[in-house]
């Protein structure tokens, strides 16, 4: 059997964040042999991972990483907001960004092959490495990149992201005045969420469909019941409709640092003073754990199965 010292021990745990009695049960296995060590260590993790498959994980964290005029977003989650709050959990999501925006890949599969970072590791097997070292589900949900000159946000601690694409030329774009107008946008769109940038995105089948709704609405009002049909879709719609487009188009929308103003109208204003043409093109907006059914726990329960004899 091989001497295992106990600095061996804590250079394993040093390198890998795992515990120290796993460690020194790696090297024991191992014969001492590091690299053997961490590989057991690792092929574990795939293990640990696969029991916490089935866990639910709504929490986490979306971040942002700009390089020239690259940007990606990404959201990745996890079980509590503890871990979400922890440093190298953090890094780790840095680093995902890192590596997505080097290696450009287009979606998540593609991602968990590539290689993190400059290491050896694919994204996959650092991923395990991640969830056995921290001890809960971790899931990389979903990232997209956009190439051009942007406004980003990140509210709180990474509760919601957004990324807001502008046509705008690269002279423009290097403004103060611009930078903080796309900063004022992407505020704007995590603030309010919405599905379009304007009333030209709105597809004619979401119009029509809008359009149908609203016309029965009013037909099934009784003040309404005599009101000849051409009166309602000429009128009455064209009004309701522009209620539609307000909650639900990015530049219909009151600007929120200026209710006088919709922020197509603040938009405008900026690019007039800039003597310059900027138009939203798209945008890009994550909220941790949206479309996640979240766990409820039962305390009661939970706490009679652990007194349970």
């Amino acid at each position: 059997m091989a001497d295992i010292k106990a600095k061996d021990v804590a250079a394993l745990r040093a390198k890998t964040g795992i515990g120290m009695m796993e460690c020194k049960k790696a090297l024991v296995e191992a014969e001492g042999d590091f690299d053997k060590a961490i590989k057991i260590l690792r092929e574990r993790g795939l293990a640990v991972a696969a029991k916490k498959a089935d866990r639910i994980a709504a929490d986490g964290i979306v971040d942002i990483l700009t390089v020239g005029t690259t940007t990606a977003i990404i959201e990745v989650n996890t079980e509590t907001d503890f871990v979400a709050k922890n440093e190298s959990f953090k890094t780790f999501v840095k680093d995902l960004l890192t590596t997505i925006v080097n290696t450009g890949v287009a979606n998540v599969e593609a991602l968990m092959a590539a290689k993190f970072l400059d290491t050896e590791l694919t994204v996959e097997a650092k991923l395990q490495e991640m969830i056995f070292a921290i001890g809960e589900k971790i899931s990389i949900r979903r990232f997209t990149v956009i190439e051009g000159h942007v406004g980003t946000y990140i509210h709180g601690a990474g509760s919601i992201g957004v990324v807001v694409l502008f046509n705008v030329d690269d002279e423009t774009a290097a403004k103060a005045e611009f930078v903080e107008m796309a900063k004022n946008v992407a505020l704007q769109v995590g603030a309010y969420q919405v599905s379009y940038v304007d009333k030209e995105s709105v597809p004619a089948a979401v119009i029509a469909e809008e359009t149908e709704v609203i016309f029965n609405a009013i037909k099934n009002d009784p003040a309404n019941a005599k009101k000849p049909e051409n009166i309602i879709r000429e009128k009455m719609i064209p009004g309701r409709l522009g209620k539609f487009y307000e909650a639900n188009c990015l530049t219909e929308q009151e600007y929120l640092k200026d209710d006088s103003m919709k922020v197509g109208q603040y938009i405008a204003s900026v690019a007039k003073a800039l003597n310059a043409e900027i138009k939203v093109a798209a945008f890009a907006r994550f909220e941790k754990g949206e479309g996640i059914q979240k766990r409820e726990d039962n305390f009661a329960e939970e706490i009679a199965k652990l007194t349970a004899k």
